[in-house]
């Protein structure tokens, strides 16, 4: 027999009535015992027939049951049944959670059936205790639902329907019942009714807050306009404003983050109304920049909502005036109807009328430009003016149109056709004549061949009043293979200024960098050996600072001209782009800059590249990406490649894998990440290659300012001392040999080889040294022979050698002759240069007297001769840095390489030697020299001498004559950030040191930038005093003004000169003035500790001179800065933390507000009440918002060590969990251990408080922390931990947390 009818049989016997009880029910008497015995057969049956049943053929019992039940209209027999049916839960023959849900879901169970209704309700109430919190869950969720079918009005009559409801839901709410923890009830609520009914704001990609946030910038930028006095100057304030909309506009509408006519639509709706006109123009062009792009790709329909806008923006009757052409703004001015040609072009491709013409207002315009563009019109060349760019504009997407202005740009920057060929004549006729000096040269110049490494336009014509220039091509290609000898390519050298590229939409910028790339690819593959035109490179590097052109800018640089050169084996324009990286690129993503490191590794690996001016460019560009990356750079970069190391590591050069270690280290150092074990380092497999690549030691002093795990790594994987006394045996040995040995054949033979010693440079300077002789052409041949690659290993014996003579010398007079003859090597026999030979001596290894002997001998090469120091004054006195505003550095850059031409030996000693028939030629060089290849190979050497105090006096002295040379960092701010980051420590103690840092650093750009650009006119005047003068000690009103400035630079009022951020160390004004900001504090002549006690003082004792509206964004200031300094200075925070948590006010409340209201920032700000632990809390958030991983991970430390032993009371409870409840998201995210080592304090702390409190106010809250925590972060991990802890606390605690620990309740009855 089934179940449902077993069910209906025995529900049809309980209801059941006998004809002769029915007839007379108003005179019998019944009797209780055998109703009760009636009732307990029933309840027998139904236990018989539901026990022992699977869970499906239950419910359907139960369902059953249900359905004859709701047809009940007695309701004494109504709640008969349904007695019976919570029997049978509390007998447990039926779980409560199957029979809950079955009465929900019962299709009968509708409000209209009110007795029903009524008693499904009682019943759930009645049974619900005996359902785990998992099932409560789904039976509020059914409540609801139930809920949402009852009509929003409602009649007297339904009242007991909703008090049967109401109780039920009243029931699972509440607290002391504990059916489900609070933090679930809380949840489930806010799915069902979320406050904002878009959430989520992302649908699919687009996403319509970021739509929100563009339209409301372009607004501001709108009323900054309006507001903008006609001063006349081309270039407004507003200017870059809408430069930088431009970018992202492009961006997010391009990647579908945002909708374009969406945009366009809610422009228009912001508008409507108000009277603003000035920014049109520059609206216009933001909107030109999109469409000219995309507009081929996508339907006209997507574009009209730009004719609403122009009507609603220029409501004109007259013809507009054509603009000024002699200006850039007239672009601005001409975009409009740029616009309307584009879209009149689209319509025409897809054969549809749009129904209106150019408007009347535009016609003048159009005709001017229908005018400019027509095939008769004779003057289509580039001018000093910007028609060329006004056609590029308007017919972008008209190649009928677009072709010849276009051509005329890049005939500007490559020189005609008829130029290249009369280049390619010259060249051949001088092949012909097989004769060296047949080129015309300027007078008193010698020509390119005679110059090794000479720059391009060395050699120079005239032609047709343009400047050519010629370079010069090629090395050999292959052992035993020479290649074509030096060739010639004329070519401008003017390029296109920033204003002529800023004024040409995205679409003609894309146009014109794919014809540079074109023609560098087929110049490169054709091995013509031709040069670039100067006027090309540097037009092509001011094209990759244009962010919207992303894919075929620097993208297109790397992973496309880049990989097509080298398998061109095209080594001079290799070289020119290695410089173009090097010395103009600013702001390049850090992943293309990894990338190109592992090009750069495998490329000097490559025998053609084994060179000395080739290999010097490779690793010169190396060093400067591995020094340049930044701190918060270095692991999301590095660990890209972890599964192949190699990649990232040089497999020779042991200078770059060193300059990789102290970057790490700097890396560690500022981000805090550094105090980890070794084991569970991330770098560990990269720093294991490096020790198998170059195995290497470092020096104690450097060692102590590693951070611990690079220490440990270092210490464990030490390399053993090299004898210096047999070095200098071997070296006289070799010596001997040298005089010994008459033939040129077995001279090469055994100094050449690879298994002997690397010592042929030390033996080259022992024979200058002791015969004072010009080095024999064997010597260069012998250093060919060796290769430019393993040279290196010459020099490192040779810096080891140098330092140990010098140490053991009689010193005066031999040590200027020894000085002398590492000069003549450098500067009269060309067979190393400066850098490399200064930077091989700033990274050995050497300890106490000798690291001192070793940084004198530097100071001596750099400063006692004087041809580096007037090559340096030379070079900074005559030249800029600013190069995106030169239309001359090439002019500039070739005076200063004709007086001081330089030649790389062994080749271009060959080269000049062997004339035109030789093998040898060196490569031309657009912006590099010596000077600038130094600055990477400075800044090293500062470090160096900053880790070993003895020697603070020469690196004064260095600073004072070479310091000049920072003029030209690219990055001198970020440089002084990290020096004063990571040597903190070792400068806290020598403030007139730092004080010399700063002054040397940044007082180099004084010619350059106004005044004001970085330092505070307090620390100004400081830097003034005189030397030993370092007592300054200032007030809060000097911390307030500097947050101030951080603060009102962020909200846009400007506090810096305007300068181009696209060419800017930093990318934005708010970057600049945190780090100039940061610098400053570093560089106080006072301990770290009162300055970050001091930052601090702003808020919590200076918040009554802050404007109340801008508190939150002083919090955020002050917790930018703080999280930007190092440890000593941010620990003060937890000192004030610790503070607040023991004070007496947190341990014994006495405050009428609750601790919920006192913690609340709002709160307290608005409603002025005591704000110590609000402002607090709000600064620690701050500042653990803006940390790094590894400064955040030494939170639980902190809280384990010095807050939890403090928490007594309910309130330090709290506090505690309102300091860390905010961060564990964070938290679990970057270091989810910390997570649980949070978790376990607060459980302890709570197992404190339960002992020292008689009365619990704030449980609850505080357990729906504990759930959150549970299910959002640990689930069961920390099971076992804190069931130890829960089973410790008192029953109400116990019964509230049994969810978490799994604990029932007869359990905790028992205790």
């Amino acid at each position: 027999m089934g179940t449902e009818v077993q069910v209906t049989n025995i529900v049809n016997e309980i209801l059941k009535v006998e004809g002769i009880e029915e007839a007379f029910s108003c005179f019998l008497v019944h009797r209780p015992e055998q109703e009760a015995d009636k009732v307990a057969h029933f309840q027998k049956e139904l236990k018989n027939a539901f026990e022992g049943l699977a869970a499906e053929q239950q419910e359907a019992g139960i369902r059953q049951y249900l359905i004859l039940a709701s047809a009940m209209t007695n309701q004494s027999r109504l709640q008969l049944l349904f007695s019976h049916l919570e029997n049978l839960v509390t007998g447990g023959v039926l779980p409560a959670r199957m029979v809950c849900e079955s009465i929900l879901a019962c299709e009968k169970m509708q409000y209209q059936n009110e007795d029903f209704w009524v008693e499904c309700f009682k019943l759930i109430k009645n049974i619900i205790g005996g359902v785990d919190y998992k099932g409560v869950r789904a039976i509020m969720k059914g409540c609801r639902e139930k809920a949402q079918g009852i009509p929003a009005r409602l009649n007297a009559s339904i009242l007991p329907q909703l008090k049967a409801l109401g109780n039920v839901i009243e029931f699972i709410f509440d607290r002391n019942a504990c059916l489900l923890p609070g933090y679930f009830i809380v949840n489930e609520i806010q799915k069902a009714y979320p406050d904002n009914k878009n959430w989520p704001h992302w649908h699919k990609q687009r996403c319509i807050a970021l739509e929100e946030q563009l339209v409301e910038l372009v607004v501001v930028a709108m009323e900054r306009s309006e507001g903008e006095p006609d001063s006349g100057e081309e270039v407004s304030h507003s200017h870059w404003l809408w430069l930088h909309l431009s970018s992202q506009l492009i961006y997010f509408v391009l990647f579908q983050f945002a909708s374009f006519p969406n945009i366009v639509m809610a422009l228009h709706d912001k508008l409507a109304g108000r009277d603003l006109r000035k920014g049109r123009d520059h609206l216009m062009w933001v909107l030109l920049q999109f469409i000219s792009g995309s507009i081929q790709r996508n339907p006209l329909s997507n574009f009209l909502p730009v004719l609403k806008l122009y009507d609603l923006l220029y409501p004109e009757r007259e013809p507009l005036p054509v603009p000024d052409f002699n200006k850039a703004h007239c672009t601005h001015q001409m975009a409009i109807t740029c616009v309307w040609i584009h879209l009149l072009k689209k319509a025409q491709s897809e054969h549809l009328l749009i129904q209106r013409p150019i408007p009347h207002t535009l016609k003048v315009h159009h005709e001017f430009l229908q005018h400019l563009v027509m095939p008769n019109n004779p003057t289509l060349c580039m001018g000093s003016d910007y028609r060329i760019a006004l056609l590029c504009n308007a017919y972008s997407t008209n190649q009928e149109y677009f072709t010849r202005p276009m051509a005329a740009l890049v005939e500007t920057i490559l020189g005609t056709q008829k130029a290249a060929v009369a280049a390619a004549a010259a060249q051949q006729q001088q092949q012909g004549a097989g004769a060296g000096g047949a080129v015309p040269v300027v007078p008193g110049q010698a020509t390119a061949q005679s110059q090794p490494g000479a720059a391009p336009g060395q050699a120079t014509q005239a032609a047709s009043g343009q400047q050519q220039s010629v370079g010069q091509g090629s090395v050999p290609t292959g052992p035993g293979q020479a290649s074509q000898p030096p060739s010639m390519a004329g070519g401008p050298t003017t390029p296109l200024s920033m204003s002529i590229l800023d004024s040409l939409t995205v679409h003609s910028k894309m146009s014109l960098i794919h014809s540079i790339v074109t023609h560098v690819i087929k110049l490169a593959s054709s091995k013509s050996n031709m040069a670039l035109a100067p006027a090309l490179v540097e037009t092509y590097s001011r094209l990759l600072v244009y962010t919207e052109i992303e894919s075929l800018g620097i993208k297109g640089f790397i992973s496309q001209l880049l990989p097509t050169v080298f398998k061109s084996h095209a080594w001079g324009i290799l070289y020119t782009l290695l410089e173009m990286f090097s010395y103009r690129m600013h702001h390049i993503q850090p992943h293309y800059r990894v990338q190109l490191l592992s090009h750069l590794h495998s490329l000097a690996a490559v025998p053609q590249t084994n060179q000395t001016q080739l290999h010097l460019c490779v690793e010169s560009t190396a060093l400067r990406l591995i020094t340049g990356l930044g701190s918060a750079e270095v692991q999301p970069q590095l660990s890209r490649f972890l599964s192949e190391p190699k990649t990232l590591v040089s497999a020779e050069s042991e200078e770059l894998n060193r300059a990789l270690v102290l970057t790490l280290a700097r890396s560690m150092h500022v981000t805090g990440t550094g105090s980890e074990t070794l084991s569970g380092t991330w770098c560990k497999d990269l720093l294991k290659t490096i020790i198998v690549n170059t195995p290497h030691s470092w020096a104690n002093h450097t060692l102590q300012c590693f951070p611990p795990v690079l220490n440990e790594f270092f210490q464990q994987n030490s390399i053993g001392k090299e004898n210096k006394q047999q070095l200098k045996k071997a070296v006289e040995e070799e010596y001997r040999n040298w005089i010994s040995m008459n033939n040129e054949n077995d001279l090469i033979a055994h100094f050449s080889v690879q298994s002997t010693q690397p010592l042929f440079l030390c033996l080259l300077w022992k024979m200058i040294l002791e015969t004072e002789r010009i080095i024999s052409p064997i010597a260069y041949k012998i250093l060919e022979r060796i290769g430019a690659r393993a040279l290196s290993a010459h020099l490192r014996k040779f810096c080891d050698y140098l330092v140990f003579e010098f140490a053991n010398s009689g010193g005066g007079q031999h040590v200027n002759k020894c000085v002398d003859a590492i000069n003549d090597m450098i500067w009269k026999y060309n067979i190393v240069t400066i850098d490399r030979l200064v930077l091989c001596l700033a990274l050995r290894t050497q300890e106490g007297s000798e690291a001192q002997v070793c940084f004198f001998i530097i100071q001596l090469l750099l400063l006692k001769a004087a041809e580096f120091r007037n090559r340096v004054q030379e070079f900074v006195k005559e030249n800029s840095p600013e190069h995106w505003k030169q239309s001359n550095w090439h002019e500039k850059h070739l005076a200063f390489h004709r007086k001081y031409p330089e030649k790389f030996a062994p080749e271009g000693i060959l080269e000049q030697s062997g004339g035109p028939s030789s093998p040898y030629h060196s490569l031309p060089v657009y912006f590099g020299n010596v000077c600038l290849r130094f600055l990477p190979v400075f800044d090293i050497v500062i470090h160096r001498y900053l880790e070993l105090p003895p020697v603070t006096k020469s690196l004064e002295t260095l600073l004072e004559h070479l310091g000049c040379l920072y003029k030209f960092h690219d990055r001198p701010v970020t440089y002084l950030y990290n020096t004063l980051h990571y040597y903190e420590r070792k400068l806290r103690d020598r403030p007139a040191l730092k004080r010399r840092l700063v002054s040397a650093v940044l007082g180099s750009l004084r010619e350059i930038r106004p005044h004001g650009w970085s330092l505070s006119e307090a620390y100004q005047g400081y830097m003034q005093r005189q030397p030993d003068d370092i007592s300054w000690l200032p007030d809060l009103d000097y911390y307030v003004r500097l947050v101030r400035r951080i603060v009102e630079t962020m909200s846009g009022k400007p506090h810096f000169p305007t300068t181009d951020w696209r060419f800017n160390e930093f990318p934005n004004p708010a970057a600049h003035v945190l780090y100039v900001t940061c610098v400053e504090l570093m560089a106080l002549p006072i301990l770290p500790a009162t300055v970050g006690s001091s930052l601090l003082d702003v808020i919590a004792r200076g918040y009554t001179v802050i404007p109340s509206s801008q508190i939150e964004m002083w919090i955020n200031s002050v917790g930018l800065i703080m999280a930007a300094m190092p440890e000593s200075y941010w620990s003060v925070l937890h000192d004030r933390l610790i503070e607040v948590m023991g004070c007496p006010q947190l341990a014994h409340w006495t405050y009428q507000n609750t601790p919920f209201q006192l913690f609340n920032f709002a709160t307290t700000h608005e409603s002025l009440l005591e704000n110590k632990f609000s402002y607090t809390l709000a600064l620690a958030h701050s500042m653990w918002h803006h940390a790094g991983v590894g400064q955040l991970s030494t939170v639980p430390q902190f809280v384990k060590e010095c807050l939890r032993p403090l928490v007594r009371s309910e309130e330090q409870l709290l506090f505690l969990c309102h300091l860390v409840g905010p961060f564990l998201q964070r938290f679990n995210t970057d270091h989810p251990r910390c997570v649980m080592d949070l978790t376990l304090q607060l459980y302890e702390s709570l197992e404190q408080v339960d002992k020292s409190v008689p009365v619990l106010r704030y449980m609850d809250p505080i357990c729906d922390l504990l759930y959150h925590i549970k299910y959002m972060f640990v689930g069961d991990m920390m099971k076992a931990e804190v069931e130890g802890v829960i089973r410790k606390l008192r029953p109400a605690l116990q019964m509230r947390l049994r969810f978490i620990a799994h604990i029932n309740i007869e359990e905790i009855n028992a205790v």
